[in-house]
This record gives structure tokens, C-alpha cells and sequence, in this order.
């Protein structure tokens, strides 16, 4: 689907309502801060633009969207705790004017889903260790510290360009993935090996039991 970023003053972009999101002509007015009303004028500070598709406005201060708030996050897993998801869903409101603290509270994410998990949430890098210990795959692992360290750099800043929007995105796609193999897809096999028929299962059962050595 074609896409015009919106920019304040422009004669048509994309709407920024999600329930519309057509490419639309624009109609603008301005206000000055002693709210005298003007026709468009970039002198003004407040702008509204109306869009002529869903005739919704969209609110700016300067060259700044300030609603609707928009995000280029990828939508949150369905299976998402939903402790985790509060977190997420804060981290994608902000995400656009401020990827530095979005990438804060993904970290502070996973450091909460680590508890929904079974560990302590104490020490976020402790709990991916035990995580580890008990099988954790090692692409989880992987995107558990991925999110770790670049979410701690916001904190601290280092090395990690936490002020680059798409490093931010990617932190979202990793926390969607870290949820998908942790919780979605277990909870799917268990779900479906627990329909197989109970004969079939008391076999299983059968073959995986320790053998006894023959005396």
C-alpha cells in the first residue's frame, strides 16, 4: 500500500487516524498563541490540518503530530502477558518522539515477562542465565540480551544508537519473538498433544519410561 509520511501544511499525505488511513487532500488552519485564528500560516504555532476523507484533525505544534498519537510498532503478540503488554503498548506511544525511552520501557519488558516465566525480576541479566540453565533456546537467549543491553544504553548511554527509530523498532519485533517462542508456541503443542487420543498418549508415555536393565 502507498504511503506519504504526514507533514504539517502538506496538501494531501497519508491520515494518520489508523480507522482511516488514506492517502487525502489536507484542509488547514492556524492559531497564534494569543488564539487569534489565521488561514494556514507557517508563523503560527498550533496547526490543524482536517482531513477530507474521514474529516478528522490532526493537531500540531510547529512540525510537530502531537494527535492522533501514531506508531510504527509491529502489533503486540496475541499471547502477550498482560503485564508485558502494558509495558509494550506504553513503549509504542512514545516510540516516535522518543525511541530512547521506548527502548527503556522494552527493556523493563522482557525483565517482567522473565518474571511471568518463573524467574525472581530481580536482575533481569540473573534471570536470563537461569532461563538458560533450564534449556532456553539459544535465539531467545539472543533476543532477550538484544533487548537487554540496548534497552540498559538508553539508561546508561554508550555505544548503542537508542535515539535511531528503526534500532527501536527491531527492539519491539524482538520482544514479539521472545513471547512467540516462550509462551505462544508451547502453549500451541501443549494444546494440541493433549487432544491426541488417550490410547496414543498412554504409549508415549510407555515408550519414554527409563528402562529397566535386564539382571
Amino acid at each position: 500500500m502507498a504511503y506519504i509520511k504526514p507533514t504539517v501544511f502538506a496538501n494531501s499525505f497519508t491520515c494518520p487516524h489508523t480507522e482511516c488511513g488514506v492517502i487525502a487532500k489536507q484542509d488547514w488552519w492556524s492559531r497564534q498563541w494569543n488564539l487569534n485564528q489565521h488561514p494556514q500560516n507557517e508563523y503560527n504555532h498550533l496547526r490543524v490540518g482536517i482531513c477530507q476523507h474521514c474529516k478528522k484533525p490532526s493537531v500540531w505544534v510547529d512540525d510537530q503530530l502531537f494527535y492522533p498519537i501514531t506508531t510504527t510498532a509491529p502489533e503486540p503478540n496475541r499471547e502477550m502477558p498482560s503485564s508485558v503488554l502494558k509495558l509494550y503498548q506504553e513503549a509504542a506511544t512514545i516510540a516516535e518522539r522518543s525511541p530512547r525511552g521506548a527502548a527503556a520501557l522494552l527493556r523493563l519488558s522482557i525483565q517482567v515477562l522473565c518474571k511471568e516465566l518463573g524467574e525472581s525480576g530481580a536482575n533481569i541479566n540473573s534471570d536470563i542465565a537461569s532461563l538458560v540453565s533450564k534449556g532456553l533456546p539459544p535465539l531467545v537467549q539472543k533476543s532477550l540480551d538484544v533487548v537487554r543491553v540496548t534497552g540498559n544504553d538508553a539508561v546508561h548511554p554508550g555505544q548503542i544508537d537508542t535515539d535511531d527509530p528503526e534500532t527501536v523498532k527491531r527492539l519491539f519485533e524482538l520482544v514479539n519473538i521472545i513471547v512467540e517462542y516462550m509462551i505462544a508456541l508451547p502453549k500451541q503443542v501443549s494444546g494440541l498433544y493433549s487432544a491426541l487420543p488417550a490410547d496414543k498418549l498412554k504409549g508415549i508415555e510407555n515408550r519414554d519410561k527409563p528402562k529397566t536393565p535386564n539382571p
